[in-house]
């Protein structure tokens, strides 16, 4: 392997506790972070994605990401697509070698796999768990074709290998391979890519960077001084630069994690304030007053510098301007010259300062105070609990922000993010282990009561600690990757073995004294494996009865009568 490609694996391998894989399988792994990490801003486990097995029909690694939102799972896809009334849908194939130099023969055999994969007849080879996945994730993309969002699914091919140079005949080959797969009808793009060395080395730093982005405003002031803020801009920023400069990421795709401090997700083009600014920008005389009749956008960043009329950004977000941002992006040929967009920038590391900024800039419509919860103190609550005051073998990191832990030397595994903390919460301590869906949809149905005031952070904290113990087991082989589709059911059922049915009480020395039952297990190795794996056989029992009654197997992860089965199964059975 090259000598610098290798050292990034190695230090990829490290990050994400992967020491354990060969270095194929460390190289597939790493080719998926790169390259998913193209489509996807935001933490992952790369190693999830990857195939790894036999009858994988050339496939190493596979990602589907369903309005920019990655799974792996059909059964997710399906949850995901069922409750949206639109989608737009991209799949991302992945073939990585070792070797030196790109083989056509190897495009040509992927190119043939993957039109019988993804075409309407069933595929005459065998073909691995992963791929049967793979499909079920396709039949629940095309079987619910009225949503895709006016384009059939894009199908990007990424070829990796170390190899220095593309040559002729493998770039016609590409070329032709992609050309095939676009005859088949079934996806509005087709890319197939031959990824270099020298590329894989530029994603590998695009995706371990915090976003940085440069532009020009030449027409701007600055504010007078604010106390813990450094610095404050107001000015008139170009709408095309905004979408090119701020918006875009390398890929031409939309930066959406640029908005998750913003406490309005982006609500459509049904809207209708959103309609009535696509019209405003649709008109040519009403688009040239754009900056006078739209709100415009708020930027806090943790990183600033001016430069005469440029602009320089580090680690930031838009607070305040989701839904003008998302019809600015949609619209973004119908910009001209003329079109301007007024913005603040606020420059601070108080969180206070930020919270502020965040209330203040979003109480122009009614928004319910649990939406705001987003940036109250009790996030940084859980960041300081997770990180601070703990045996550093127990210690966890509470992703707040997207990759703030991206210039810390922590181990990727140990980073918990919101939707595998809301997620673990809900499966251990709400006893919903199906329940989906992303922070602000959860939040406005009441959910559980999601970070409310009076919660214990050792309750979340425990939580985060079997997922992240769950994780081990399932990534060093410890316990069968079939079972990787129920980890929220075993995360329920830990709790079940360990503590009972009842539920747990916010109080502070019940929620320790209680939680320290199951910490202390999940901490020891030896025991949580002991645990999880006597789990396993309720579960299974479970498992094997729904599929006697005639329960697809790709259902039964998310309904509520295979979670009461299960549990029921628990309470039932003995721990020897």
């Amino acid at each position: 392997m090259d000598p610098i490609i290798a050292k990034l694996v190695d230090e990829f391998q490290t990050n994400y506790a992967l020491a354990d894989l060969t270095q194929s399988e460390a190289f597939e792994a790493f080719a998926a972070y790169c390259v998913l990490s193209a489509y996807y801003e935001e933490e992952f486990n790369p190693d999830e994605f990857r195939t790894g097995g036999g009858n994988d029909l050339g496939i190493d690694a596979i990602g589907v990401l369903v309005d920019s939102i990655l799974f792996r799972d059909a059964a997710d896809v399906r949850a995901h697509i069922q409750r949206s009334r639109r989608v737009d849908v991209q799949i991302v194939v992945i073939q990585a070698k070792t070797t030196a130099a790109f083989d056509s023969r190897v495009i040509s055999d992927l190119a043939d796999n993957l039109s019988h994969i993804t075409g309407t007849g069933s595929v005459p080879y065998a073909a691995s768990g992963d791929i049967a996945n793979f499909r079920e994730c396709l039949e629940a993309v095309y079987g619910n074709i009225a949503k895709l969002s006016g384009a059939l699914p894009e199908l990007h091919v990424h070829y990796v290998t170390t190899g220095d140079r593309v040559a002729d005949m493998v770039a016609s080959k590409a070329v032709s391979a992609g050309e095939r797969l676009r005859s088949l009808g079934r996806f509005d793009r087709v890319e197939f890519r031959c990824v270099t060395r020298d590329e894989l080395r530029q994603l590998y730093r695009r995706a371990t960077t915090k976003v940085a982005v440069q532009f020009p405003m030449p027409r701007k002031v600055s504010m007078p001084k604010v106390p813990d803020v450094q610095q404050a801009l107001l000015g008139l920023l170009s709408a095309r630069d905004l979408v090119s400069h701020i918006l875009s990421d390398e890929s031409g795709r939309l930066r959406k994690t640029l908005f998750h401090g913003n406490v309005r997700d982006y609500l459509g083009d049904d809207n209708p304030v959103n309609r009535e600014i696509a019209n405003t920008l649709r008109d040519p005389s009403r688009r040239e007053r754009f900056a006078v009749l739209n709100n415009g956008i708020t930027i806090v960043t943790h990183g600033l510098h001016v430069v005469g009329d440029d602009i320089y950004l580090d680690d930031f977000e838009i607070v305040n301007g989701c839904q003008t941002c998302h019809v600015l992006f949609e619209h973004r040929n119908e910009l001209t010259d003329n079109v301007h967009v007024s913005v603040r920038i606020v420059h601070s590391h108080d969180e206070d300062v930020i919270n502020g900024i965040v209330g203040a800039t979003n109480r122009q419509t009614t928004i319910s105070e649990e939406d705001l919860t987003i940036r109250e103190s009790f996030h940084r609550l859980l960041e300081d609990y997770f990180t601070h005051s703990r045996d550093p073998e127990r210690r966890l990191f509470y992703e707040r922000r997207t990759k703030q832990y991206e210039h810390h030397r922590v181990e990727k595994t140990r980073i918990i993010t919101r939707a595998q903390l809301i997620r673990s919460y809900t499966a251990m301590f709400l006893g919903e282990p199906t329940r989906r869906g992303q922070y602000r949809s959860l939040i406005s149905s009441g959910s559980g009561h999601l970070f409310a005031e009076g919660h214990q952070p050792v309750v979340y904290y425990t939580a985060a600690a079997a997922f992240y113990r769950l994780d081990w087991l399932l990534r060093n082989g410890r316990i069968p990757k079939s079972y990787a589709p129920y980890r929220f059911h075993i995360i329920n059922a830990i709790k079940l073995r360990v503590l009972g049915r009842a539920p747990i009480q916010h109080t502070s020395r019940t929620a320790e004294r209680e939680c320290k039952r199951i910490l202390d297990v999940m901490w020891d190795k030896s025991a949580a494996e002991r645990l999880v794996l006597n789990l396993l056989t309720p579960l299974q029992r479970a498992i094997d009865t729904e599929q006697a009654e005639g329960v697809a197997a790709r259902e039964l992860a998310r309904t509520q009568r295979f979670t009461k089965r299960v549990s029921n199964e628990i309470l039932n059975s003995t721990c020897p």
